[in-house]
């Protein structure tokens, strides 16, 4: 099993294309030209806006070229392809394996050195860290809240860092505290990890205000929403978010990322992936430079199995299908799972029978059944009245479905339909 041993590192790859766009919000702009030579951690594309964040380069050598290419949805997206030559880093990066606990920044230059170093959350959504960083006007953060629930899946990436990384990762939590100006830190970990319980406890019993929480094993407990619920009893309303119920909540990939930045200047350019499946020879998991490709990760697990039906990206329940294995890993990219071909293929799709599971499984308490019909009939401003930006796309609904009917396919539609509605209603 993955989980139960260490993280690898993959080799640094001979070429790299590295996305524009790993994060919600605006892609960066690219500052490298072809021919440039440029090194490791070395800003290659700047934020392009507030809720936007920069991109490093993860290898030394020479920018090859700068062209649009298919990312992990298909879509043709700006990549810097470079060609690797050597391995090396800039000066600035403090490449020692020496624990730093005292925290010397600023709440200020704390923020600021989450946007220069791009950290974005790693838990999948890949919002921009300053930004949550950055409470607005009028709002107050009471709790910070770290989530090492890895729910999903197969997905055991979080759970060897928080065995790793420890230290770090509790350092991290007090830098995330002092930019939020908070006293109280929760660490969230389901009890399906309870070396993970153990080993984090014992250190956050050296630290003041931070508390790890065993949870029960819930899914999609790992949802923001549903910690906040779990740890500290408070409900985020419908369309807001956890700074309106006095929290932030933060990966605890993330907060590792968080510790590198402050305090070895470290930019977020690899991370750790899980690469499994029933039949893959050598589940792992790896610390990868971005913009290496998934064909590198399968590889060195031992390729890809005879009777492979599916890959996705990410876990089974939240992840999508890849069509293609060049394709380059994004800070976004938690885990490539494997799935059997007999086990990828869908079931007919029959005709609602009104049961009512996918209503009692939503974890948002929306009806899935009617957001799919909606979306069917194109009717997007009824999607929006019915709530279904608070979707948070667990697939829950379509795996209790007993007529194999493509629920979070179509809900998924209705609301990039609706975010197009918003956005031109905002404008």
């Amino acid at each position: 099993m993955a989980s139960k041993a260490s993280i690898k590192i993959l080799p640094v790859p001979s070429m790299v294309k590295i996305p524009v766009a790993q994060h919600i919000g605006t892609p960066a702009e690219v500052v490298v030209a072809r021919n440039d030579q440029v090194k490791v951690g070395q800003v290659i594309a700047k934020s392009g806006g507030f809720i936007s964040s920069n991109i490093h380069s993860s290898v030394s050598g020479k920018v090859q070229k700068i062209d649009k290419l298919p990312d992990a949805s298909g879509y043709r997206q700006s990549m810097v392809i470079i060609e690797v030559d050597g391995d090396e880093w800039l000066e600035s990066i403090d490449r020692s394996d020496t624990l730093v606990t005292e925290i010397s920044a600023t709440r200020e230059e704390i923020v600021a050195k989450t946007l220069e170093m791009g950290i974005v959350g790693l838990g999948g959504a890949t919002f921009p860290t300053h930004v949550k960083l950055s409470v607005p006007k009028g709002k107050k953060a009471e709790v910070l809240i770290i989530n090492g629930v890895e729910c999903e899946p197969y997905l055991t990436s979080d759970h060897r860092l928080m065995l790793e990384k420890g230290e770090e990762i509790l350092v991290g939590t007090q830098i995330l505290m002092k930019a939020l100006d908070v006293s109280k830190a929760y660490i969230g970990i389901e009890s399906n990890k309870p070396d993970a319980i153990q080993h984090l406890s014992g250190i956050a019993s050296k630290y003041d205000g931070i508390e790890v929480v065993p949870l029960k094993v819930m899914y999609p407990q790992g949802g923001e929403k549903q910690l906040i619920k779990a740890i500290i009893d408070r409900e985020v309303p419908s369309g807001g978010l956890p700074i309106d119920v006095g929290t932030v909540v933060h990966n605890v990939g993330t907060t590792f990322a968080v510790y590198e930045a402050v305090q070895n200047n470290k930019p977020l350019f690899e991370r750790v992936v899980t690469v499994t499946g029933k039949d893959v020879k050598d589940p792992a998991n790896y610390m990868v430079r971005i913009g290496a490709s998934v064909t590198d990760l399968l590889d060195a697990s031992g390729g890809i199995p005879d009777g492979t039906g599916k890959i996705i990206n990410g876990g089974p329940m939240m992840g999508k299908a890849i069509g293609s294995t060049d394709i380059p890993v994004t800070k976004g990219t938690s885990g490539i799972v494997l799935i059997p071909e007999d086990k990828a293929k869908r079931n007919k799709i029959q005709n609602c029978i009104r049961c009512g599971k996918c209503i009692s499984v939503c974890p948002m308490g929306l009806e899935p059944y009617l957001l799919m019909s909606l979306s069917e009939l194109s009717r997007w401003e009824d999607v929006e009245l019915n709530k279904a930006m608070d979707c948070m796309e667990c697939g829950s609904c379509s795996f209790t479905c007993p007529a194999s009917r493509p629920l979070l396919d179509y809900i998924r539609l209705g609301k990039s339909n609706v975010l197009k509605i918003i956005r031109s209603r905002n404008k």
